[in-house]
């Protein structure tokens, strides 16, 4: 049986808008954790929504322990799983449009979530509707999964895995194209510098959105009665390249209007000495890098005052065949001096077998879509393949689309959008038959 994939997508898309409208106006940011929605209400309603709009197409579907739901066409125990997340990032300030609505501009929708990740997950769910709908004759089982804490450290995970099998192949339509075969290592830490008491009275509070997840873009302090105001430019921390960073822009003004004096003075010098422009360790002595996953990527985070001490914050994203120990202990020899260094948050990196004929079969069918090189990739990212065994990530963005995710108006272009529709339905019957 041939198929129009394009055709019936085209026939089928104001149906699928009208439905990715409804997740979108959900809010399901994690919220106070409650009984039943352990990652908070925002996040269980969307999850709710989904399954509601899972069963009007006719799949068979399950909430495990609140945490994840899925939907599920056949009956065997072993399935293919496609694996994607409803929560999302909170909205920030400086939107043009309202971010929890699904919103539409030249050619070019709008939303939280719209990239990351409820309109690439919800087009696996529609698509596969399509095909549920054509009666094909299918062998193997498939669900598609829907996450709840993926922006939140993948809590929802175990709580899945307890419960059900892991798939036996799968991707998770949440970072780039073409298949994502290895994911960098991860390690947050925090460094504790210490003052006398009488310096840090000459600095206030920093004020600023300030979060492990993005470039911060607004910060500000008080020096001496006076407040010290920088504005920079947000952006993913795996891509910190795409933003301006407004902890080594405050350093940097700081230490340009000289409002500071000796220790205090040296340490904001060292902050945009080792920092500022540097995004790939080279000023902290840690500039690793290997052929699979090029250079490692520092971001610097939040800037913090903690009693007698001043708390830097790094993300770091280092090469796969890089490990934690060798970035501390490099890192250990370029802090200021009497600083503690300690992590915060780790997530080890992952690997899939890139010549496994399943991620062959993935590759041609990029390939044949969009006539763009399939081989596969590494990413800076971390996404659910980590978590979820034997599965790797597979879109949506394209090659040279990057830093859209996390921002404000965070855009998917409506061909984009379709595009992974026919990527994600050929990817999944090719999977099932």
């Amino acid at each position: 049986m041939t198929i129009d994939f394009r055709r019936v997508i085209e026939e089928n898309k104001e149906q699928f808008y009208q439905d990715l409208d409804q997740v979108m106006r959900v809010e399901s940011v994690k919220g106070e954790s409650a009984e039943h929605a352990p990652f908070g209400q925002g996040p269980k309603v969307a999850l709710e929504t989904v399954m509601a709009l899972a069963e009007t197409y006719g799949f068979k579907t399950a909430i495990v322990n609140n945490a994840v739901g899925y939907a599920q066409w056949g009956e065997d125990k072993d399935y293919i799983g496609v694996v994607g997340h409803l929560d999302v990032v909170p909205a920030g300030e400086g939107w043009t449009f309202p971010p929890f609505k699904l919103s539409k501009k030249d050619q070019r929708f709008y939303g939280r979530g719209i990239l990351d990740n409820k309109g690439p997950i919800l087009s696996c769910l529609f698509g596969l509707k399509l095909l549920k709908d054509m009666d094909l004759p299918v062998k193997k089982t498939i669900r598609i999964v829907f996450g709840t804490n993926e922006e939140s450290g993948s809590s929802d995970i175990p709580l899945y895995l307890s419960e059900e099998p892991a798939p036996v192949f799968g991707f998770t339509p949440d970072c780039k194209y073409p298949v994502v075969y290895g994911e960098r290592g991860i390690v947050n830490y925090e460094i504790l510098t210490p003052f006398a008491e009488e310096m840090l009275e000459h600095i206030g509070e920093f004020v600023g959105d300030q979060a492990r997840d993005h470039v911060p873009d607004d910060l500000s302090v008080r020096i001496d009665g006076e407040v010290v105001r920088v504005t920079g430019k947000r952006a993913p921390s795996n891509a910190p390249e795409l933003g301006m960073n407004a902890i080594t822009l405050l350093a940097e003004k700081i230490n340009q209007e000289r409002r500071l004096s000796g220790k205090l003075q040296e340490y904001f010098l060292w902050l945009e000495k080792s920092l500022a422009n540097k995004h790939y360790g080279e000023g902290l002595g840690i500039d690793f890098s290997d052929t699979d996953s090029g250079k490692l990527m520092v971001t610097p985070y939040e800037l913090l005052k903690k009693g007698n001490q001043l708390s830097l914050s790094l993300a770091i994203r280092y090469p796969v065949s890089v490990t934690e120990a060798e970035v501390t202990k490099a890192l250990e020899k370029h802090l200021p001096p009497k600083s503690q260094l300690s992590v915060v948050r780790r997530i080890q990196s992952s690997h899939f077998p890139k010549n496994d004929p399943n991620v062959h079969a993935l590759s041609k069918i990029y390939e044949d879509v969009t006539k763009l090189d399939g081989t596969p990739v590494t990413t800076t990212g971390a996404t659910y393949a980590r978590f979820v065994p034997n599965i790797v990530a597979f879109g949506p963005s394209f090659p040279g689309q990057k830093g859209i995710a996390h921002n404000q108006d965070e855009y998917m272009d409506e061909e984009d959008l379709l595009l992974n529709m026919e990527i994600y339905m050929r990817a999944m019957l090719k999977l099932i038959e």
